[in-house]
């Protein structure tokens, strides 16, 4: 059965990648053909918007996501697309740069309210992108054909402007063809392939509806030692019996619920876990492998050399929220015996804990924060 699963996934995988090619392919003969036609000008100035125009096609791409996502009444917190990035905070949208190559082809972070028909509601969110990227190809094609109905011979601006309609539905067609096909490969699933695990149901889509259950309980506030144990631990088991990439990402929920409960034994010992199977986990992602591990050796084990070292591995990304960060500076702080330091990375994590993303991470931390700060008096 298993073989049967992985044969299809490569053929769904192959299939996308013959559409694609065979696109590109016309595509690329009908682009030859047409500069053949069109002046000096107009291909350079196209070759130079090709770039912002993919970004585009990737933005309204990911806007379907958003949409669709505020209409099943998601809470909309993320949105990027290449090297820009809008993340939702206490005082409202604020811009940053998104130097995390992981995300660079684009992202939205909507968060479930309630559980109530989550997978038919979760289907619709990973529906928008395909359905509007499929909306643009036609718009885009549409508007082509109406400004290529013009004499185009000697209209400079009328040959950038119709070209630039011609690419942005190629480009168009190609992401709406890569996400709509279902495929899973390398642990990424295709929005295709979500709808339709989801929507068909079984260990698959009961696996993700877990992981997104436990996501949203605590991007809502529910504080670590609070979430469903036996939810974790059913997660955990499909994660084990389905080889699933995201099953990883379980060893820091419990490492926080434990940490959270002051069992630091079984905290550390998922910390361990978590850090063994670290190159699972994408480079730009695994940062917060090495901030937790830092923060729990500096806090929980008072061991300096141990959480040096893995401070030393860390690298801040756009992603990954300052009130940790700055906690974790403050831990270290402590132990190297430089008090001023501490309390001003202390204050300066309790004025960035409401702009984090999980609030029941940030309730725990905001309660180490404080036993920190008691130190340091």
């Amino acid at each position: 059965m298993k073989k049967k699963k992985n044969l299809l996934k490569s053929l769904g995988f192959l299939a996308g990648m013959l559409l694609c090619l065979t696109a590109g392919y016309f595509a690329g003969k009908m682009g030859v053909s047409a500069a053949v036609h069109l002046s000096k000008i107009t291909v350079i100035a196209l070759a130079l918007l090709f770039i912002p125009i993919f970004f585009i096609a990737i933005g309204i791409h990911e806007a379907g996501h958003a949409v669709a996502g505020i209409w099943v009444r998601f809470d909309f917190r993320m949105y990027i697309v290449g090297p820009f990035m809008w993340e939702k905070e206490q005082a409202g949208w604020r811009f940053k740069w998104n130097r995390n190559v992981n995300t660079a082809g684009g992202l939205v972070l909507c968060l479930p309210t309630g559980t109530e028909n989550l997978p038919k509601r979760f289907s619709t969110f990973a529906a928008g992108g395909p359905v509007a990227s499929l909306l643009l190809t036609v718009l885009a094609y549409g508007l082509f054909r109406l400004v290529a109905g013009n004499d185009l011979s000697n209209q400079v601006g009328l040959q950038i402007l119709a070209y630039f309609f011609a690419i942005l539905a190629f480009l168009s067609l190609i992401i709406f063809i890569s996400t709509a096909i279902p495929f899973h490969t390398n642990g990424f699933s295709s929005d295709g392939a979500r709808v339709l695990r989801l929507l068909r149901g079984g260990d698959t889509a009961r696996f993700e509806m877990l992981i997104i259950k436990i996501i949203s309980s605590s991007a809502s506030g529910m504080r670590p030692k609070l979430l469903n144990t036996d939810e974790l631990m059913e997660a955990h088991a499909l994660a084990t019996k389905l080889d699933a990439p995201f099953g990883v990402y379980l060893h820091s929920f419990f490492h926080q619920a434990a940490f959270d409960r002051g069992d630091l034994e079984k905290a550390e010992q998922h910390l361990l876990d978590y850090i063994r199977d670290a190159d699972r986990i994408p480079a730009g992602v695994r940062n917060v492998v090495w901030m937790d591990a830092a923060f729990f050796y500096a806090y929980a084990k008072s061991d300096l050399e141990q959480a040096v070292r893995y401070w030393s591995q860390f690298k801040p990304t756009a992603m990954i929220p300052q009130a940790p960060i700055f906690a974790t500076e403050a831990a270290i702080g402590l132990l190297k015996n430089e008090p001023d330091t501490a309390s001003s990375k202390i204050q300066a994590s309790l004025d960035e804990l409401p702009n984090m993303m999980d609030r029941g991470v940030a309730v725990a931390l905001q309660e180490k924060l404080s036993y920190l700060k008691n130190r340091t008096e």
